[in-house]
């Protein structure tokens, strides 16, 4: 049996905003990528990779007996699977925020989705609502609630751009540069807890004035973010990118890991690399932006960054 691989994806922009019905552009990011296989030997972290398949396969036989047609999945197979070890090899780092839930939902519905939604030819609007849609019930199980748009860009590989909770279109991005400038992702070295973070993101809604910042500040800087980007305009991009990170910095700072605190606010400071967050934030990984990435490897000496696209 084929065992395809499905890559992680980096939600560039659009963290929070996305929630709140606003634009969002998710990457899918080759350097990180899982599939499902059946073991050749034994070991701890294959068993207990075997033991998580197991409780989700229950998950899965919940959504299977839905009204919705299109979570149909073979049961009978995939319990055969799981009998005889079903893993899913992934290094996909879990809980630092670029999709490990949404590889693995992307994997199973390819492997084991009966009536699957056919994107080789003619992906449109609808079909990629209705993947979204599936998803979305698929991953909830990771999160709570899941927008869908993860596993979305893990299944179909492609940059989306997010124009609100029902209206994605699968773009194509700038391509990457030859220039000394990158995007990276730097590692806070502890895992992001998603559900807590959007718990706290929703108690601050419950302020008026927080609530009105969000509408005319941060989803504002972010917006500005997408555009720039995708017309290749970077000296607006930077100019965009340290006001989103300033906003974020003022109006998230529980959602930044105490010790990037610091770092944060010398990025800003300096305008040498701006960070953002990656994801829900609270850990795992955040997002970096700079012109001179050999400089802001220097100055990050200390943690452990990766460039993921040039500029």
């Amino acid at each position: 049996m084929k065992n395809p691989l499905f890559y992680a994806k980096v939600l560039l922009f659009g963290e929070y905003g996305v929630v709140q019905n606003s634009k969002g552009l998710s990457l899918p990011l080759g350097d990180f990528k899982g599939s499902l296989k059946f073991p050749t030997a034994r070991s701890e972290g294959i068993t207990e990779s075997n033991r998580l398949l197991r409780a989700y396969v229950d998950n899965l036989a919940a959504l299977n007996q839905s009204a919705d047609l299109d979570l149909r999945f073979d049961m009978e197979q995939l319990n055969r699977d799981i009998a005889k070890g079903l893993y899913f090899d992934s290094n996909i780092p879990q809980c630092y925020g670029i999709g490990s839930s949404g590889a693995l939902v992307a994997a199973f519905y390819k492997r084991y989705a009966i009536r699957k939604i056919d994107v080789e030819r003619d992906l449109d609007k609808e079909k990629i609502k209705r993947l979204k849609n599936v998803f979305a019930k698929m991953e909830n199980y990771f999160h709570g609630t899941s927008s869908g748009f993860d596993p979305l860009v893990c299944y179909l590989k492609l940059p989306l751009l997010i124009h609100s909770k029902t209206d994605v279109d699968a773009v194509d991005v700038p391509a990457c540069k030859r220039g000394e400038g990158a995007i990276f992702l730097l590692n806070s070295g502890t895992p992001g807890q998603t559900a807590s973070m959007i718990n706290i993101f929703f108690e601050k809604l419950k302020s008026q004035g927080f609530r009105q910042t969000v509408k005319d500040e941060f989803v504002k800087y972010s917006s500005a973010c997408i555009d720039s980007f995708m017309k290749g305009k970077l000296g607006v991009l930077f100019g965009d990118l340290k006001a989103l990170s300033i906003w974020v910095y003022a109006h998230l700072r529980p959602m930044i890991p105490d010790s990037l605190l610091e770092i944060w606010a010398q990025g800003i400071q300096s305008d040498d690399y701006y960070l953002k967050l990656c994801g829900s934030g609270g850990g795992g990984y955040v997002l970096g932006f700079t012109l001179d990435y050999e400089k802001a490897k220097r100055l990050l000496k200390d943690y452990n960054i990766a460039r993921i696209y040039r500029i």
